[in-house]
């Protein structure tokens, strides 16, 4: 009798030691699942938009969404969110993560929250709106009631999809070229300056004429499927959205529209990350005419198509996901603090140039401070997907592309918009609006994050 329970002993705990080696070996034997959700988090009419740079909200031509995917079974869970906004930057960075952190049950260093950049929409800073409201300026640089309501909208919305979770058995990979949208926004003279530049719409023909210079024409797309029914796509893009914008009228723009249409087509969540396109717009082929705005959108959702239709899928275990960030400091250049600070308290002094002021110093203390920003990389399998903060310039993404050119490498960029513009080191010696005042960091920046690409893309 004793025999019979040592052997069943015995059996029970080679049971138990075999699902721990199976557990660290074979993780294909652990579930991946993915969660999917989305929230209208259109602002109130009236709010702030573009970091109050432009009118305010006079009429809503089309809703804003925060629209994002769970991913779970692969350590503790992963969240990536797109956002319908310009740009969510410095306290409210860390607002939006920590709150989706706790509804997800995950770290904070798990959560990549990014925007798709559309000026029509609100920019969101909590540390340089608290700086502003100690001047009596309220509400100037986004409407706190409509910001505070969307971060609870999206919350509740990921956590009713956690009840709805699907397993994850392949993962789609596919490319479609987008034509005549982008162009680079810096054009050089023969003494290496920028000579000419054209923005989100242009009207200077010598200017439309000149060369769509560095860009990334491919749109990329990862799809996440249920055996044979998708259950979210993620498309990838670098450029800025706009075709125009300053009017009043709310829109996710271009990329936004496009994404819209494609989810309506397929029945499958779209959710769409604007790639490193701070030095990248569409004004070689846009004049900002109200009636180019749909022109846009239809190229835009023609290389979505593109990529879907030439998607291949593989079987997506999870031993072959990963997440992985790298904490990094982007070093400040622009004015002292005391001239940044006299600027903010200047009751005389532009309400433009205060608020710039305000989010200039946020930028400087979290940086002095030595606050850093994570850099994410997701691994599936053969594809690898890079989040940055910032207005990213394109040049780092190709780069990033070549250093694993066996792999499908996506960019995402606009996650904490803290520090502007990033440039690379030989910009800042060719001038420009870019790596002007809009651009808090420095020519070491670019040293930095290719340190941080590397060690994220390293076998």
């Amino acid at each position: 009798m004793k025999c019979k329970k040592w052997k069943v002993a015995m059996s029970m705990i080679g049971i138990v030691v075999m699902t721990f080696v199976s557990g660290q070996i074979f993780s294909a034997e652990v579930a991946l699942e993915m969660a999917v959700f989305e929230a209208d988090v259109t602002p109130a009419l009236g709010s702030a938009l573009c970091y109050g740079a432009v009118k305010p909200v006079k009429e809503v031509i089309d809703p804003l969404t925060a629209r994002g995917v769970v991913l779970l079974g692969a350590g503790e869970p992963v969240v990536l969110c797109v956002v319908d906004f310009v740009g969510i930057a410095n306290g409210s960075s860390d607002r939006w993560r920590e709150a989706i952190a706790k509804a997800a049950g995950t770290t904070v260093d798990r959560v990549a929250v990014h925007t798709i950049h559309n000026h029509d929409s609100p920019g969101c800073d909590l540390s340089a709106a608290r700086l502003l409201d100690k001047q009596g300026l309220q509400n100037v640089i986004y409407d706190q009631k409509s910001h505070d309501k969307a971060i609870t909208k999206t919350v509740e919305a990921l956590k009713v999809s956690l009840t709805k979770k699907q397993q994850i058995t392949h993962v789609g990979t596919g490319k479609g070229i987008v034509e005549k949208f982008a162009s680079n926004r810096r054009i050089l003279g023969e003494n290496g300056k920028i000579k000419w530049w054209r923005g989100s719409s242009c009207r200077k023909e010598e200017v439309i004429a000149a060369p769509e210079g560095t860009i990334d024409p491919e749109l990329s797309l990862l799809s996440f499927w249920n055996n044979g029914t998708a259950v979210a796509v993620l498309t990838f893009y670098a450029s800025h959205p706009q075709s125009y914008y300053g009017k009043g009228g709310v829109t996710p723009d271009t990329s936004g529209l496009a994404r819209r249409k494609r989810q309506e087509e397929t029945g499958v969540t779209h959710i769409h990350f604007n790639g490193a396109g701070g030095n990248v717009a569409a004004g070689k082929y846009n004049k900002g005419t109200v009636e180019n705005r749909p022109v846009l959108t239809a190229r835009m959702e023609q290389g979505m198509k593109l990529a879907w239709e030439s998607q291949k899928k593989s079987r997506l275990e999870s031993g072959q996901v990963n997440w992985q960030t790298v904490p990094v400091s982007l070093p400040w250049r622009g004015k002292t603090e005391s001239a940044l600070n006299e600027e903010l308290l200047n009751a005389d002094t532009l309400l433009a140039t205060r608020i710039r002021a305000a989010r200039d110093l946020v930028y400087f203390r979290r940086w002095k401070e030595g606050r850093k920003i994570d850099i994410g990389r997701l691994r599936m399998g053969s594809a690898q997907a890079l989040f940055f903060p910032g207005e990213l310039f394109v040049e780092y993404q190709l780069e990033a592309k070549k250093m694993r050119p066996d792999d499908l490498v996506v960019v995402a960029a606009y996650g904490d918009g803290g520090p502007g513009y990033i440039g690379t080191q030989v910009a800042y010696s060719q001038g420009g609006y870019e790596v002007g005042r809009v651009s808090r960091t420095n020519p070491e920046a670019e040293e930095v994050l290719t340190q941080a690409i590397k060690k994220l893309l390293k076998r």
